[in-house]
């Protein structure tokens, strides 16, 4: 069986998204029994949970890393960064390999690099040897993520069981990010082993994973795809120009002569020029892919007529694969897949930079220990689980510009509240509604945007779009941070005015205009929100409460499949039948 996708209005009169873009959704899901279906998505959230540990459990232990290693704290910049730096540039290039290959398949490779990189570092005997494996572990969850994206659209086909999923999926970035932080505080402080218990613990989740990958997601089916070559020149041009551009935000404020290092400035050039060549490449492979499939149809239309024998041979070669990106995919929805992309990434701007600076405000200007900071940190794990229990239930109810407006509007309060942070007040006033609040905009935008990608993107592009999503919030995240290292800096020499004791410890008012900073990444993302989505209803569903089998949703999709739009009344439908 197939659906369509279409503009429609159901009978009960609900707003639905206005979307041009028509898929034919074959579905061949497997009969699963409902305790599967719960394995199944646990595996995919505490994937979520352990990628996003991996980068804040470390972050708060650096200080006792540099004194085990007897080495600056400065210097341990990459054992922060080559995580987010491999994981966020592989992304795109493993979700087009899950969805030609098997994600399956990918995601279990993946989490053995995850779980066995992860244990040699915490056994690595110095800073190098931890920085080498950092990045390495960096790849094996760029192979889990978008996979298990894939994994749950092509498990849930569109219905209350799939709006369930993806927002307990979404619920793993923002708790795993706050499990990070109460992981590597808690251990680091409290046991003999220090900075190298969290990643024996994290080692074992990541085991759990694959052992809960394999038990319970359906066999990778072929890819509908007739072409399954791979633009291996398309793949590395961006994964080149990524790396470029992350290493770059990460290291344009540390290096020699800051911004203007000559290597920071030739590097930063090389890398966008290289993330434009792949754009020209992917919409030159696009056309090429049209041509194709032109001659195709034009011959299956006249074969008949004409008596041909054999359809018409297309020449190949290594540099006339299928594109790895398609470039139209951003125009779907009228443009909105790219406004979502650009709203999660506006949105991991403001939420890392605010957890980035509450953290270093917490620990070197007010000097509380981790395990103190943890403790004041710790509402954002409870919101964000009952944010994600809350979109759970609203998804397919309220329209999508509500979720994300009020989301961002939550993490844009959260960095005001910290830009005018009184220290002499009680942590009640600012710090406790602070960290409650930040988390609204990632778990909203997280739920409601994957939901929205995945009704965008086609079947064979659902890891893909997956993948492209992450990449947006990585980047978000590099960026964010280092904007905001920028105008704290610049702050803190404004005011030391060459006083060496002013710059080692930086005045409140730098940790302030840094949250300002994150504040202003968080109103664009207001506003794009309420400009491109404020005629969009609801992305979630609310039929088939939980299908046990493809017989269950075929009874319920025996009539088109209508993704949420612009309200159509009687008079307009009758003018469009005319």
């Amino acid at each position: 069986m197939s659906a369509s996708i279409s503009i429609a209005s159901d009978k009960d009169g609900d707003q639905e998204l206005n979307i041009e873009h028509v898929v034919n959704v074959p579905y061949t899901h497997p009969s699963r029994s409902t305790f599967k279906s719960v394995i199944l998505v646990l595996t995919c959230t505490f994937a979520m949970i352990v990628n996003n540990a991996n980068n804040t459990s470390v972050s708060i232990s650096l200080s006792t890393v540099g004194r085990d290693f007897h080495i600056e704290e400065i210097q341990l910049q990459w054992l922060v960064s080559a995580y987010p730096l491999s994981s966020g540039c592989l992304l795109l290039v493993c979700g087009r390999l899950a969805d030609l290959y098997g994600r399956k398949k990918v995601f279990i490779i993946g989490s053995i690099m995850l779980a066995a990189f992860t244990l040699g570092c915490g056994f690595a005997p110095d800073a190098r040897t931890l920085d080498i494996l950092r990045g390495f572990q960096g790849i094996g969850a760029a192979a889990t993520i978008p996979a298990s994206l894939g994994i749950l659209a092509h498990a849930f086909p569109p219905s209350r069981a799939r709006s369930i999923a993806f927002s307990t999926f979404a619920a793993g970035a923002p708790v795993g990010a706050a499990f990070g932080m109460a992981l590597g505080g808690v251990l680091t402080q409290v046991t003999d082993k220090t900075w190298r218990s969290p990643f024996y613990l994290e080692t074992g989740l990541t085991v759990f994973c694959l052992i809960g990958g394999i038990i319970s997601f359906d066999p990778d089916l072929p890819s509908q795809e007739k072409d399954r070559r791979v633009d291996w020149p398309g793949a590395f041009t961006i994964t080149a120009g990524l790396v470029l551009i992350i290493f770059v935000l990460g290291q344009g404020e540390i290096a020699p002569q800051g911004w203007k290092t000559p290597y920071i400035i030739a590097l930063l050039i090389v890398g966008v020029i290289l993330v434009v060549v792949f754009i020209l490449w992917q919409a030159h492979l696009e056309k090429l892919q049209a041509q194709r499939e032109e001659q195709l149809r034009s011959y299956n239309e006249n074969a008949d007529i004409a008596q041909l024998s054999a359809p018409p041979t297309v020449a190949r070669s290594w540099l006339s694969p299928p594109p790895l990106m398609k470039v139209s995919l951003w125009k779907r929805a009228k443009g909105r897949f790219a406004a979502m992309m650009l709203i999660a990434f506006l949105e991991w701007c403001s939420f890392l930079a605010w957890g980035f600076w509450a953290q270093l405000y917490y620990q070197n200007y007010c000097g509380y220990s981790p395990l103190l900071t943890v403790i004041r940190v710790l509402p954002m794990f409870v919101s964000g689980v009952l944010c994600n229990v809350f979109v759970a239930a609203v998804v397919a109810y309220v329209p999508v510009v509500f979720l994300l407006t009020i989301g961002t509007l939550g993490t844009s309060i959260a960095c005001v509240l910290f830009a005018i942070i009184n220290p002499n007040a009680t942590y009640w006033a600012y710090g406790f509604p602070s960290a409650v609040i930040t988390v609204f905009g990632a778990d909203f935008v997280f739920a409601a945007g994957t939901l929205f990608i995945a009704m965008v993107a086609e079947p064979h592009e659902q890891s893909l779009a997956g993948a492209l999503f992450q990449t947006m919030t990585q980047i978000g995240t590099s960026l964010g941070v280092t904007v905001t290292t920028v105008i704290f800096n610049r702050v803190t020499q404004q005011k030391a005015r060459g006083d060496p004791a002013v710059i080692a410890s930086p005045p409140l008012v730098s940790y302030q205009a840094a949250q300002w900073g994150s504040f202003a990444f968080g109103v664009l993302s207001i506003l794009l929100s309420i400009l491109f989505f404020y005629d969009v209803g609801v992305v979630g569903h609310k039929k088939g409460p939980m299908l046990k089998n493809e017989a269950d949703y075929e009874h319920e999709q025996d009539k088109t499949v209508v993704l949420a739009g612009t309200r159509k009344n009687d008079d307009e439908a009758h003018s469009r039948s005319d």
